[in-house]
Parts: C-alpha cells; structure tokens; sequence
C-alpha cells in the first residue's frame, strides 16, 4: 500500500454505495505503514472484519482468501488491496470473494502491475486491466482502473457489483473521477524527479515513464449486454 493507492481506495469508498458488513483481504497492518494501510476508519459504522494468514494488527480472524471461513452470501463489500500477487491460487480466491458476497454485494480489488517482487511471504503473479475484465466477468457491472504507462501499468484496481448491487450511475463515476484526481496523488520528491528528469534527457522518456507518469490513470466501466 502507498498513498496513491489509499487515494484509490477513498475515491471508491466514498463515490460509491458499499453495503456492509466489510470483509478486508490481507488486513495485517505492516509496522510503520498503519496509517495508510488502515482502511477500516474509512467505512465508518459499517461492520468489519479483517482476515489475514497471519495474525497481528487489524487481523480479526486468520484465515486464507482461498477457503474464506464465512457463510456463504454473508458478507456486503469484499476489499482486497495488494493481495492476489501473493496468492498460489488465486483464481480459487476469486471464487471464495463471489461465493461470500450477497447478491448486493461488491468486490474492491488492486494488485500491482509493474512492481518488483516482494515477500509477504511469495510473490507469484501479476495482473493486466484485461486480466481483472477476464476474472471479473460474471459480476454484470465492473469499473476498471489503472495508472502509469499504458503498456506499462504500476497498478491495476477494480470495483465489482453483483447483479443486485447498486451499480454506480453517471454521476457516482463522475464523483468517481473527481475525488481519484483530488486523492490518487503521490508526487515524487524533488530528488527522484531531478535524477528521472535527468536520465529521461540523457535515455529517453521510455525507462522512466513509470515514474514520471505514477499519477496519470485512466479508468474504463464495462456492463454486461
């Protein structure tokens, strides 16, 4: 987590309509970064329960998102930031998310794209913008996100409503896009924007694009026919 995605995460929160109770993926709060990993104060008076494999802050109960220990069609909003990377069998976590989820119900998830490999404890995938369209398809309505170069995104991010969810309209997206422009933010110091301004006029825009463009995104809604 970082402080451009939290933005993400707050856009989405507070733009559209997140039933609880809120079931958080990976809620282990890594020492130093509770602040911006904390997300339950964001869902203020809604139910919430985090899971995590290993147990410590913000983990309610341990558990793994591949053999979620809830009752099925229980759970309102499913948040998952920054964890199917770390999942073996990540397609079985999608399956679990859909399986707890009400009818009503809708799946936030991000994972990054263009991001060196990291612990927690394995690091084994990497998802495109058409990978999440392809996961997510039975969900009837889906607003995909991303940023950075096109063909090189940092980090990919969806919000997934079920059949009976209240799929935002198009004033909820266009709040949408106005609080990711006013939250997704995370400027470079002026020591990495010197040395990548620098090497872009010694190299080349290309090798540095995903630095110089981490703010610059792009968001896509796709609705089944």
């Amino acid at each position: 987590m970082n402080q451009f995605l939290r933005g993400v995460a707050r856009a989405m929160i507070e733009s559209f309509e997140l039933p609880g109770p809120v079931l958080e993926v990976g809620s282990f709060q890594v020492a130093g970064q509770e602040k911006l990993i904390d997300l339950r104060g964001l869902f203020s008076g809604r139910d919430y329960i985090g899971i995590d494999f290993r147990a410590g802050p913000g983990v309610d109960v341990v558990a793994d998102v591949e053999n979620l220990p809830v009752a099925t069609g229980s759970v309102g909003t499913v948040l998952a930031f920054s964890v199917f990377e770390h999942v073996k069998r990540f397609w079985r976590g999608f399956e679990e998310v859909h399986r707890v989820l009400r009818p009503d119900g809708v799946f936030l998830v991000c994972t990054p794209f263009y991001f060196h490999v990291h612990g927690y404890p394995n690091d084994y995938w990497r998802f495109t913008p058409e990978a999440f369209e392809m996961l997510l398809e039975r969900y009837p309505t889906r607003v995909l996100g991303w940023h950075g170069p096109e063909r090189r995104p940092l980090n990919v991010w969806a919000a997934a409503f079920r059949e009976k969810a209240c799929a935002p309209d198009d004033e909820q997206l266009l709040t949408y896009r106005r609080k990711l422009r006013r939250y997704a933010r995370e400027p470079l110091g002026w020591g990495r924007r010197l040395r990548f301004g620098l090497g872009r006029l010694l190299c080349g825009r290309r090798p540095f694009a995903p630095h110089l463009d981490r703010e610059r995104w792009e968001t896509d809604v796709r609705r089944a026919a």
